[in-house]
């Protein structure tokens, strides 16, 4: 273990794009149903449907905190909805895995989706046991990263201390607030869709565009 990471003893892993490469582009799927989803809500055409949804996803962290700020919709009906996909395009990453499971301390998920659809993405990359607890959406009340609410509340429930956690994360944006508490922080950078959106050196400790390698090279020093 490198020496500027031998006081962690809680590794906090952001899901979508960070535990499997961005090109694999999972919210292709995803952008689909909601698309299909907004469509339906404002009966509108496609390209409306997709201008409203990004313009949700910038402005308020996520499509789904837009849609219930403007149109109060039922959050788990959404979720579901569009959850409901495919997960073919995810493989199992051998070296990541075994990585993962030689991190010392407590291993948590914090995700802007819901546990059942972290749970079904963990179990087709061979990681379903690999993690303590899924800290998703539900828990944070419906207010996404990077509100600084979810993460104080992810380190009280869960008893987490902030200067002895890492977080790792694909949206640079969302690593601000744990930087704000303390956290160490590793942006990976692999092309996410707005992942070098607010990106700024002071609250990024270290980044990668590959998480794989530099956990080992991490382990390995």
């Amino acid at each position: 273990m490198r020496a500027d990471m031998a006081h962690i003893d809680s590794w906090i892993f952001d899901l979508d794009n960070t535990l499997y490469p961005a090109k694999a582009d999972l919210f292709a799927l995803i952008d689909v149903k909601m698309g299909e989803f907004i469509q339906g809500l404002l009966g509108c055409d496609p390209d409306v449907a997709r201008q409203t949804q990004k313009r949700y996803f910038m402005e308020h962290g996520t499509t789904l905190s837009g849609l219930m700020h403007h149109h109060g919709i039922e959050p788990r009906a959404f979720l579901d909805y569009v959850h409901d996909i495919s997960m073919d395009r995810l493989e199992v990453d051998p070296a990541l895995n075994a990585a993962i499971d030689q991190l010392p301390g407590r291993k948590l998920i914090f995700t802007n989706g819901d546990a059942a659809y972290a749970g079904r993405v963990l179990d087709k990359l061979g990681l379903s046991g690999a993690f303590e607890l899924i800290h998703d959406i539900h828990a944070c009340q419906y207010v996404p990263k990077p509100d600084p609410s979810g993460y104080a509340e992810l380190c009280r429930v869960h008893a987490v201390d902030p200067a002895r956690a890492a977080f790792f994360e694909d949206m640079a944006r969302n690593l601000r607030p744990a930087k704000a508490i303390g956290m160490t922080t590793i942006w990976v950078n692999n092309g996410s869709e707005a992942g070098a959106h607010d990106h700024h050196p002071d609250f990024i400790d270290y980044e990668t565009d590959h998480l794989t390698p530099f956990l080992a090279q991490m382990l390995g020093e």
